[in-house]
């Protein structure tokens, strides 16, 4: 008995014919290619290296785009921000030993932030796997182990019949719930080899759903439907869902105050009457997230940033929805939903009951208001200024991308993303470096909107070489550099803490003359014209810099006992 998916299965005869002559002049990096086009990729970022020549000689022969930049770890930064931008894995092309261990920052910072990145490297040939040591250039006894214990998946390739299935199982993996990191590697001798193998077609690598039980689904229902105080946490698995639609109409159906985390900014209108805004480092928010007597967490698993540095703590019932399975409950006791945030919120948006509740707007207005109050008490008009010169130069549209600095320590707490997958930091891990970059990936993920990249002066310098890369693709990024001769956050906590800082000033270049020397247009800009200027650099296509000089300061932190204001 023939069944219909038999037939389907059943090759025609043109495919016949083309897989029994495939073009002549084929290796296995033809196979990584052509599997990777076969799954939907377009663009490639990465950096060429010797054992890794048979990828980049086969890109030659494909259709995929290469975007190539200066420093491994940036490398994986652009793919972090290209996977966040598009939701699609991001392939990142790397070679052996010094390369591949270079991307190690990247790929913690995807995987804290649950970006998709494809990372494929290549390896010593053969010979060498298994820990025999023959001497190969850029050997490492076991170079997979150093990758283990931060992409989600490891696949070893051993022969080119291989490379598909290892790609695909590893995209799958990649675009799982929750989306992260994945490592491929391949040798050097199986990617130079010629092969044989018909031209790759045929690749399916469908990412798993991961819905609620059905059984806690009714039981989170229940408990929020009957709250007299819910609240909402908003972290980034509701941002990386793609579920803030859903988010919304659940809390306004639940009249139930929101609050976003770092993670998730942007997950919920910031003008909402539901909206607390992301003032998650204030503890007039975190008094009011502990009364809630029924607390939804959804992509977050409370961590530092989110919990106010740990002194949260929920007096109330928390459900918590969470796909990464080691987060759930790993802070606080709840009742744990193992599920991806759009489908949960769907399947709470079906069985929830409405609530009315006049006072919720006026509790959150009172919240914000409290909060206001406190940071004005604190004398930093200069770097609420800043912030709104930034908000008001830079496209509703148009994504952001901040390295760990002060302004960006701001901007967590203060800045209005203006709609979700908008903002981006690397506040995951919390790595040097990475905004640049980043934006130099989502500006190739989407040409049609300028990107913008803040970093301090210490960050900056670890990615000033991909000047060259933004001006040879002539990516649509400005580039903000807050001059303030140091590591400015490192010197204010050494100062708190010991009354005087060590090692945390620095000498630096004129930056604008550096960027001008790689064709790149430099502005020097102050308080009073940055708004002008950086509007004026965003309009502008192509890459620029515009360099601020500035020493600020952060508010009060509120985690260490200080409970006033």
């Amino acid at each position: 008995m023939t069944h219909e998916h038999d037939l389907e299965l059943r090759p025609t005869a043109a495919q016949i014919s083309a897989a029994l002559t495939p073009p002549p002049g084929r290796n296995g990096g033809d196979l990584v290619v052509e599997t990777l086009a076969g799954l939907g990729a377009t663009t490639v970022f990465g950096l060429p290296g010797q054992h890794a020549l048979g990828v980049f000689d086969a890109l030659r022969r494909s259709d995929l785009r290469y975007v190539g930049l200066r420093v491994e770890n940036n490398a994986g930064f652009a793919a972090d921000a290209y996977g966040r931008i598009t939701g699609e894995a991001a392939p990142l092309l790397l070679s052996t030993g010094p390369g591949a261990l270079m991307s190690l920052a990247a790929l913690q910072e995807a995987a804290a932030a649950s970006a998709p990145v494809l990372a494929i490297s290549s390896q010593v040939p053969r010979a060498g796997l298994g820990g025999g040591r023959h001497g190969y250039l850029h050997e490492l006894p076991d170079q997979a182990a150093s990758f283990r214990g931060v992409v989600k998946s490891v696949h070893t390739v051993r022969t080119q019949s291989q490379i598909p299935s290892a790609i695909a199982a590893a995209w799958q993996s990649a675009l799982t719930a929750p989306h992260g990191p994945v490592w491929v590697e391949i040798p050097q001798d199986v990617l130079l080899a010629t092969t044989l193998l018909p031209v790759v077609t045929g690749v399916d690598a469908t990412p798993r759903e991961l819905p609620p039980r059905a059984e806690l689904t009714a039981v989170a229902a229940h408990v929020l439907s009957r709250a007299a105080r819910p609240a909402i946490i908003a972290g980034g698995g509701v941002v990386r869902a793609d579920a803030s639609g859903k988010l919304r109409q659940l809390a306004e159906k639940l009249n139930a105050p929101v609050v976003t985390t770092f993670g998730g900014k942007g997950a919920f209108p910031w003008t909402h009457p539901l909206s607390l805004q992301s003032w998650l480092e204030d503890r007039h928010t975190t008094d009011f997230l502990e009364d809630a007597d029924v607390l939804l967490v959804v992509g977050s698993g409370l961590g530092e940033l989110s919990s106010n540095y740990h002194t949260f703590t929920p007096r109330g019932r928390v459900v918590q929805i969470e796909a990464d399975l080691g987060k759930l409950e790993s802070n606080h006791p709840a009742l744990g939903l193992h599920a991806d945030a759009r489908l949960a919120l769907q399947a709470l948006l079906e069985t929830v009951e409405p609530r009315e509740d006049d006072t919720a707007p006026d509790r959150v207005r009172a919240v914000l208001d409290r909060v206001r109050t406190r940071i004005a008490s604190q004398q930093l008009t200069l770097e609420q200024d800043l912030l709104a010169s930034v908000r008001r130069a830079l496209p509703a549209r148009s994504p952001s991308f901040w390295d760990m600095t002060i302004l960006s320590y701001w901007a967590w707490s203060a800045f209005d993303a203006k709609g979700p997958n908008t903002m981006h930091s690397a506040q995951g891990a919390g790595g040097l470096g990475y905004a640049f970059p980043a934006a130099l990936g989502a500006a190739a993920a989407d040409p049609t909107h300028p990107v913008l990249a803040v970093s301090g002066d210490g960050g900056a310098l670890y990615s000033i070489a991909e000047l060259a890369t933004a001006r040879q693709h002539d990516l649509n990024v400005t580039w903000l550099i807050v001059d303030d001769g140091g590591y400015g956050i490192l010197r204010a906590y050494m100062t708190d803490a010991f009354g005087q800082a060590t090692g945390t000033e620095l000498g630096r270049p004129d930056f604008v003359a550096l960027a001008e020397s790689f064709g790149v247009p430099g502005v020097r800009t102050s308080p009073e014209t940055l708004e002008t200027d950086l509007a004026t650099a965003l309009s502008a296509p192509g890459p620029s810099v515009v360099v601020l000089p500035a020493v600020l300061r952060m508010f009060a932190p509120t985690h260490l006992g200080d409970r006033a204001g």
